[in-house]
Parts: C-alpha cells; structure tokens; sequence
C-alpha cells in the first residue's frame, strides 16, 4: 500500500512539473518569439500609448468617427463580460433597443435601409469590425465632420477592408480601430471632438 501511495504522489508530482509548469513555459516562449504580436493580444500604440487590441472592439460616438457595432458585453465592450444579450428574436425589449438604434444610425443616411452589424450585437460583444456596407452608410457623416472628399474617405475604407479567411472563409470586414486610426493621421480630428 506504502509503495502504492509513493508511486501516485512522485507521478502527480512530475506530471505537475512537466505538464503544469514546463510545458506552459515552452508553450509561451515559443509563442513569444515566432508570434509575438499575436501571443500579446494584437496591441496597438499610437506615439507610445496603448489605444487598442486589434481584436477587441471599442465604442466610437464621435461623430467624426467610424462607429463600432452595438456590444451587449457588461456596458460595451467589456471583455469581463463577453456575451450577447440572448434575447429571442421576438423579445419586446430587444425589439425596441433595435428600433431606436435604427432611428439614431438613420440619422447618417436619411431613406436608407441601415445595415444589419449596426444595429445588431455579436455574440460576443466584443466584435473589433464592420461590414463595409456598414463603414459605407457613415461614409457621408464622417467625411463631413472631417471635411473630406467621399471619394478619398472611400480609398480608405477600401485600403482597410479584409477579405474572407483563407478566399472562402467568413465575409469581407472593416476593422473599425484601424480605419480610426488611420483616419487620425489622414485629417486629425476637428476641435470640438
């Protein structure tokens, strides 16, 4: 019985060391060395200060801005919090937050049907982009608030605008961090933002 509890006790101590210290250690420093940007999070720093994760989206409200996609997540974007509402699609109180967040976008675009990832969560709330359909229906708005050509804001989203995975995977997307950013450095914001 002894050599029966020595046996158990020296396996769980070594496959503690190689399972739950080793190989995490491997794991990470590979990680960091061959993807580090990836392993870190896809941080991104504008003149030395973090502003973002790729992969993490964030609300925008100014109206010189490209906006993110609604977030049920906590009170937006909240990754403690990651989830969507889980309301069903005949849910009154889901129902009436789409209908006011419709009217509010449709003030960009008088007479247009707005699209759907403007009004509508992701699953997990967290979602970083937006269809160019939706970067499209703010063109007007943007361009205005920056005093841009559409044409050249246009170039942008284009120049910003991610094709599917792989040529077949997902839909084509707008990361809605990046194209701020880049907007910033082509026409900084107005002063009353």
């Amino acid at each position: 019985m002894r050599r029966h509890i020595s046996t158990a006790l020296l396996y769980t101590l070594v496959t503690t060391l190689i399972f739950g210290i080793g190989y995490p250690l491997v794991i990470t420093g590979i990680s960091q060395i061959f993807f580090r940007d990836k392993a870190n999070g896809q941080l991104l720093e504008r003149n030395g200060t973090l502003v973002g994760s790729r992969l993490i989206g964030q609300a925008f409200t100014a109206p010189g801005y490209f906006h993110s996609r609604p977030s049920a997540a906590g009170n937006g974007y909240d990754a403690a919090n990651s989830g969507g509402s889980n309301y069903a699609p005949t849910n009154q109180k889901l129902i009436d937050r789409i209908k006011g967040d419709a009217q509010t976008v449709s003030q960009d675009r008088q007479g247009t049907d707005v699209p759907v990832d403007l009004i509508t969560t992701s699953a997990s709330g967290l979602d970083p982009d937006i269809t160019p359909a939706s970067a499209d229906f703010q063109l007007a708005r943007v361009a205005r608030e920056r005093h841009l050509a559409e044409p050249e804001l246009r170039k942008l989203v284009e120049e910003h605008t991610k094709g599917r995975e792989f040529g077949f995977l997902g839909e084509r997307r707008v990361n809605v961090l990046e194209l701020n950013l880049a907007l910033d450095q082509l026409a900084p914001t107005p002063p009353h933002h």
